[in-house]
């Protein structure tokens, strides 16, 4: 970082043009800028591309960003002072985090107005939040954590404001989220094919070593162990039923093709999470050069679209998982359907009206999810005088995603709490134990329905032990 610096501070001492370092930027790069205007340039850049609006970033969404940023800053071709980086970090490590409003990205020059909000409280000045979550000036949350406002040196105000970690970060925790997800799918989906009577043929390892995709023989292996030992599997083995639907006999193929997914989305965003992303680039010329010998290279790495693609991918795969497990919810509550158990899976079904109306909002859910999968990748918007002519809207898709992961997981709850409700009334007949399991931390939320009652308080609750892995914890 030293040496890239040194390029840095050796091409202002010259006075020659470099983007963004002695120019301005954007439409304007055929600005010379010189002297103590850079000093003013790096304040004017950061007070000018802080535009965002809307409902802002959460707190862990926002440091998460604080870190991916210190992060690539860290690879040495962004030509920072260090400072800049052990700034970022104490300010993580003392809890200052920047006010950063959620719209305002076109995912190219990078995440502009989230990177300039975040900026801006480096230098002390918008807002940040304090640890009861109210907004108070950056001077103050700094002084508070005894931390000193930066004074920006040249071309650091474009390394802070050109990258995609806000994408990148809300991407990211929904990643994460999506994978406890998708292990907490198997489980539940194990639970009801248990609770329909449904066989474990169709998991077979012959089967999906026939068809060997990664993904679809971990769903697969995971569901032959969830189900083995079940005494409801045991009573019909000699049922006269070949097949069941698809929502139980495709789980591994569903569900393994969004595992899938998950594993290229991380793998997309491991590289994203180790690269440097701004622009011009510094690169030094070798180990032995003197200080300052060196390229200043402008390029095109704060382009969203690796991620925007990711994003949208993954928004696509987590409208099957919710999907299928809203099929499988209609397969418990309808008596046309579910092998024998009450309608709705109501004790007194009639004066009591069960899972009927939870299967709406799970319908509810998974149509809002179809709309909100429209891929944000395929649109583009010039901005910036035509200099920025095509853009990646990955930071819209990133938003986006995050409303599909909360309302998958909802539809998970709904189906965890029905699959739960349907395993009670095939007593006394057991579960496997690993099932047992799941049934019991499902239990410890949200009591049997012993008749009507409102239930929205249970979903919310098996949708926070969900999303805290406790579901998942079957397959461990």
């Amino acid at each position: 970082m030293g040496r890239a610096r040194a390029v840095v501070d050796a091409l202002v001492a010259n006075n020659k043009v470099s983007y963004a370092i002695t120019t301005g930027v954007g439409k304007l790069s055929d600005v010379r800028i010189a002297g103590e205007q850079i000093r003013e340039l790096q304040i004017n850049l950061v007070r000018s591309h802080a535009v965002g609006v809307g409902e802002p970033l959460s707190v862990p969404e926002t440091r998460a960003m604080m870190l991916l940023r210190a992060a690539s800053l860290s690879k040495g071709h962004s030509g920072v002072r260090a400072v800049i980086i052990d700034t970022l970090c104490e300010m993580l490590n003392r809890g200052v985090t920047p006010f950063v409003p959620s719209q305002g990205s076109v995912g190219a020059s990078g995440d502009l107005a989230p990177l300039a909000h975040l900026a801006l409280a480096l230098i002390g000045e918008g807002e940040c939040f304090d640890e009861k979550g109210a907004r108070i000036p950056s001077a103050e949350a700094l002084k508070r954590a005894q931390i000193k406002p930066l004074v920006l040196e040249a071309k650091e105000s474009i390394s802070l404001i050109n990258g995609t970690q806000a994408m990148l970060a809300v991407g990211t925790l929904s990643l994460l989220a999506a994978e406890t997800l998708n292990d907490s799918a198997d489980v539940i989906g194990a639970m009801v094919c248990d609770a329909l009577k449904g066989t474990d043929v169709a998991y077979d390892e012959r089967i999906h070593k026939a068809r060997p995709h990664a993904g679809q023989m971990k769903t697969a292996a995971n569901l032959r162990r969830l189900l083995e030992g079940s005494q409801i599997r045991d009573s019909h083995r000699d049922c006269g039923r070949v097949q069941d639907a698809y929502s139980l006999r495709c789980i591994p193929q569903v569900h393994g093709a969004v595992r899938d997914t998950l594993a290229h989305c991380r793998a997309v965003f491991e590289t994203e999470a180790n690269s440097a992303v701004d622009n011009p680039l510094v690169f030094v010329k070798n180990a032995k050069a003197a200080d300052g010998e060196g390229d200043v290279i402008s390029g095109g790495n704060f382009h969203g679209e690796p991620l925007a693609f990711a994003l949208d991918f993954l928004a696509i795969a987590l409208c099957a998982l919710a999907g299928i497990s809203e099929r499988r919810i209609e397969r418990l509550v309808n008596p046309a359907l579910s092998e024998g158990l009450p309608p709705f899976l109501a004790p007194g079904a009639g004066l009591n009206s069960g899972f009927m109306m939870p299967q709406v909002t799970a319908a509810a859910l998974v149509s809002e999810n179809k709309v909100l999968a429209h891929p944000a990748s395929v649109d583009s918007i010039t901005t910036s005088g035509n200099k920025e002519d095509y853009v990646s809207m990955g930071m819209t898709a990133a938003i986006k995603l995050k409303k599909i992961v909360e309302n998958t997981r909802n539809t998970l709850a709904i189906e965890a709490m029905a699959a739960a409700q349907a395993i009670d009334f095939l007593a006394p007949l057991k579960t496997s134990k690993p099932l047992q399991q799941a049934h019991a931390a499902i239990r410890a939320v949200c009591p049997t329905m012993e008749k009507d009652r409102v239930m929205y308080q249970d979903f919310a609750s098996i949708a926070e032990m969900i999303a805290a892995g406790k579901v998942a914890e079957a397959l461990r």
